[in-house]
């Protein structure tokens, strides 16, 4: 029992001892990274590959030491970079790169594994490549399709660099293009020049169009207005020519009826308001209907003139009676 007992915490530290070695001889790889294995500042290894490797314990002594990098596609930014095109006009443009880790041993050996190290020569490879891509094209190209082949024009300009750094770019994207305060007030006053001069010369096609509409609707207001005159006139015509055969049709089938009935036309006009006063003589030819019982005219007075018989064109009316008060 004693002898078990002393032998105990031997075991113990023997255990821990082995765990601790096979601990240090082990790391994993996950499918996200890369694992740059590293002995007394050589590269021996990349594992790229998920999984569990091993490696010689103590790192702290300085033998394998592991390295890891990122194996998924990454992201930077290149934010509110001034650049200027043919003519002179300047755009704030902001872009990102997307790339990978291609080959982790030349990213080791080039900037030691460091993302920001590498991240920082693309950017400055970037912002020249823009710079030269749009110094090259006019004002609308970046406004255009043309945007398209100047992102592909930019990311084969990274392609070189990153090569050198081991990395493989995947892609680059222009986000936004805007033009600066200055240009874009002078971009707007020449767009409101344009668009006032395009409604002026609207507002003049639309006055030359009505002033010809008026002109051929009043050309067309004349012509009715003469051929309705014209019409009017000849209808006229025919209408007193019927009612002068008319008139002469009835008076000569009757002549002492149309008599009659000129003299109750007179009557009806000269008695009809009432409030006519006329100084005449019972016995005058006027009043001749109203001295026979059986509505018969009399015999006319000697030396009294006749009733005419009136033409089909007078008026339903006797001359003028004497003065009236």
């Amino acid at each position: 029992m004693n002898m078990s007992s002393s032998r105990l915490p031997a075991i113990v530290i023997a255990v821990a001892v082995i765990l601790f070695i096979v601990y240090s001889s082990v790391f994993v790889v996950n499918a996200r990274q890369q694992a740059i294995v590293v002995r007394f500042g050589q590269i021996q290894s990349v594992k790229s590959e998920p999984g569990i490797y091993f490696k010689l314990p103590f790192a702290f002594a300085d033998a394998d030491r592991v390295q890891y990098v990122e194996k998924q596609a990454l992201r930077f930014d290149l934010d509110n970079i001034r650049v200027q095109v043919k003519g002179g006009a300047t755009f704030d443009v902001d872009a990102f790169v997307v790339y990978k880790i291609a080959d982790a041993r030349k990213f080791r050996e080039t900037v030691s594994g460091d993302r920001t190290a590498a991240e920082s020569r693309l950017r400055t490879r970037l912002d020249s490549s823009l710079r030269r891509v749009y110094g090259l094209r006019e004002f609308d190209a970046a406004l255009s399709d043309e945007r398209v082949s100047m992102m592909l024009e930019v990311r084969n300009d990274l392609h070189r660099d990153a090569e050198t750094l081991g990395l493989q770019i995947d892609d680059v994207r222009i986000r936004r293009t805007d033009l600066t305060q200055d240009v874009s007030q002078k971009t707007y006053d020449r767009m409101r020049a344009e668009r006032l001069a395009e409604a002026e010369l609207l507002r003049a096609d639309g006055t030359e169009e009505g002033q010809r509409r008026r002109a051929v609707a009043d050309r067309q207001v004349v012509e009715i207005l003469a051929n309705a005159s014209r019409d009017s006139e000849v209808l006229r015509g025919e209408g007193d020519a019927e009612r002068a055969r008319v008139f002469a049709d009835a008076f000569s089938r009757d002549p002492a009826f149309f008599q009659f009935y000129r003299s109750m036309a007179a009557y009806n006009n000269a008695l009809g308001s009432g409030s006519t006063t006329m100084v005449l003589s019972p016995a005058s030819d006027f009043f001749r209907y109203f001295q026979s019982p059986n509505g018969t005219p009399p015999a006319p007075q000697p030396g009294a003139p006749a009733l005419a018989a009136p033409s089909a064109n007078a008026p339903l009316s006797l001359p003028a009676a004497p003065a009236a008060n």
